[in-house]
């Protein structure tokens, strides 16, 4: 009778078993805490907000109808349509604005992060994994950087460039690599040492093959926890280069711009600035419940 042990059945079963741990551990946190459930479904009505704008208000958020300005939230205006949010002091929907401005913000957070986990993991890998002249022009680049302040140097670009969605990306994507390119880096510098990247070189394992199969995946969970949390400081860069009008170009709704506008109208139409402003507030807020939430469960010695 063969002995021969089912070496795939086992690893499935302690994939499964491990897969079961994780999601009970998550199933538990969200029974015991609150703070998460409401993160989790701030981020999900966002999506959907930014996903399906238009099943969340009617108007278009660019139309303009002066008989209507101003109205207050839950107003009606001459037409019969009612706005939940009021309107702002050219009769737009403040409602649909807002939900077409989460599209804006989101988009950009999501993008702008991919730019900097890319730029600066790749800027990470490359020091950490070869040093020399590489890791010391790359890490001085980081240095000068980090000594410039971040919001004044993204407003310079931007306005350098000019307001447009896809410059406010780019804008905040190099502008911020540098935190991932020294958290990859001081990885690599230890895991190169390792054992099983030494086997992997003596047997002639190429050093791409080296970094993309037994690097990268033990430096992917550190990269995604920072980009958790590195989510709500976009929003909020994005929402300040449009408050100071070098972000998005005015004719799109976003945030930040809605409040920038509607600063005049804070003693006569307080729902003007203050609702944009507080959609900000509550994204930032669960997102960053979530990230935390994110960054504990990857980072091992944080539970």
């Amino acid at each position: 009778m063969s002995t021969e042990i089912p070496y795939p059945m086992i690893r499935n079963e302690i994939r499964l078993s491990g897969r079961t741990i994780f999601l009970t551990r998550i199933r538990r946190r969200l029974l015991r805490d609150p703070a998460l459930v409401f993160g989790w479904m701030i981020i999900v009505g966002v999506g959907l907000s930014a996903l399906f704008p238009t099943l969340l208000s009617p108007y278009d958020p660019n139309a303009q109808d002066l008989a209507s300005r101003l109205l207050p939230p839950g107003g009606v205006d001459a037409g019969g349509g009612r706005h939940w949010l009021g309107t702002d002091w050219v009769g737009r929907d403040l409602l649909s604005r807002i939900a077409h401005g989460s599209r804006v913000s989101m988009s950009v957070a999501a993008f702008a992060v991919v730019v900097r986990v890319v730029l600066g993991s790749a800027v990470g890998m490359t020091s950490g994994f070869y040093g020399g002249l590489a890791d010391t022009v790359f890490m001085r680049l980081a240095d000068i950087q980090l000594a410039l302040p971040f919001l004044l140097l993204a407003v310079a670009v931007a306005a350098v460039f000019g307001p447009s969605l896809l410059n406010v990306i780019l804008v905040l994507g190099v502008t911020g690599w540098m935190a991932y390119g020294r958290l990859v880096r001081a990885q690599v510098l230890s895991l190169r040492e390792k054992e099983f990247v030494e086997a992997a070189r003596a047997l002639g394992v190429a050093d791409w093959q080296i970094i993309t199969r037994h690097i990268l995946p033990n430096v992917l969970g550190s990269v995604i926890a920072l980009a958790a949390v590195d989510v709500p400081a976009l929003i909020l860069a994005e929402s300040s280069l449009s408050f100071l009008g070098v972000g998005v170009p005015m004719t799109t709704p976003s945030w930040g711009g809605m409040v920038a506008l509607g600063r005049n109208h804070l003693t006569t139409a307080w729902w003007v600035p203050v609702l944009p402003g507080l959609a900000i507030a509550v994204v930032v807020l669960g997102i960053s419940l979530v990230g935390d939430w994110l960054r504990d469960e990857l980072d091992p010695t944080l539970r």
